[in-house]
């Protein structure tokens, strides 16, 4: 069975975030849309810390390989 982490009380007991304006951000949720961004951002850097951006999909570097001037000889 998977555990049910509340990553915001664990940043507020780490004191990772321990600003005013973040402290209440945690414990009392997103009012607006820049809160929500806030939020967002302390959830990655909470992930991060807890080592588990290990698990998010690696980017596909495959179909990168060709260049721009390759891309208009096909146009022509």
């Amino acid at each position: 069975m998977i555990e049910k982490i509340d990553w915001k009380k664990e940043i507020l007991a780490s004191g990772k975030f321990n600003n005013k304006f973040s402290k209440n951000l945690l414990e009392n949720g997103a009012k607006n849309y820049m809160q929500g961004i806030y939020m967002g951002y302390m959830y990655s850097r909470w992930r991060k810390l807890r080592g588990m951006d290990k698990d998010d999909p690696k980017e596909n570097t495959g179909q990168m390989k060709s260049s721009i001037k390759e891309f208009e000889k096909k146009i022509k």
